[in-house]
């Protein structure tokens, strides 16, 4: 019994030096990452290589809405409510966009082709509305941000029976509010 008392004790404080030393890590936690840069002196010259510093930041107007030049529609095919891998740019830029203003909104349009009942066509709308609210809400913009409402097939894009006219009127619109 002593001898298992022994072997007890010494497995014990093995798996404790063990874990101890796993545990260890050379990352400090109370120094934060500092990146050290030599300083340049400013001369004021202005000059590349001169010793002062150019800012290489884009000026912002301020003034715009920010979604100026941005695509506004994501289309849908045929009795679906997905958002399909081409339209990703266009989701991209509008939750960019909501995630640097937490005050901008937006409103999801959905709509659907001429085919079909004005019950599903609502409901369909809806859903690609909600598709593309789902997809800004998972690239992290509030849903206090979004409003998705449902035109069904009352507000078509193009008119026409083939599917080209069709193919336009499946969509969601992105509109400011």
């Amino acid at each position: 019994m002593n001898l298992s008392k022994r072997s007890f004790s010494t497995l014990a404080a093995t798996a404790t030096l063990l874990l101890a030393t796993a545990c260890s890590s050379p990352v400090k936690l109370d120094q934060p990452p500092v990146e050290s840069r030599s300083a340049m002196p400013n001369d004021g010259s202005g000059a590349a290589g001169s010793g002062t510093s150019q800012s290489q930041v884009a000026n912002v107007d301020l003034g715009r809405s920010g979604t100026e030049g941005l695509a506004k529609v994501v289309y849908f095919d045929f009795d679906s409510f997905v958002v399909r891998d081409e339209y990703r740019p266009v989701v991209d830029a509008y939750s960019k966009v909501l995630n640097a203003d937490r005050k901008k909104r937006v409103v999801i349009e959905g709509h659907t082709d001429e085919r079909g009942g004005r019950e599903y066509n609502l409901a369909l709308g809806q859903k690609r509305a909600e598709a593309v609210a789902k997809s800004l809400t998972l690239l992290g913009v509030q849903d206090s941000q979004i409003e998705s409402v449902s035109f069904g097939k009352e507000r078509p894009a193009v008119q026409g029976g083939d599917e080209t006219a069709w193919a336009k009127n499946r969509r969601a619109e992105l509109r400011d509010r």
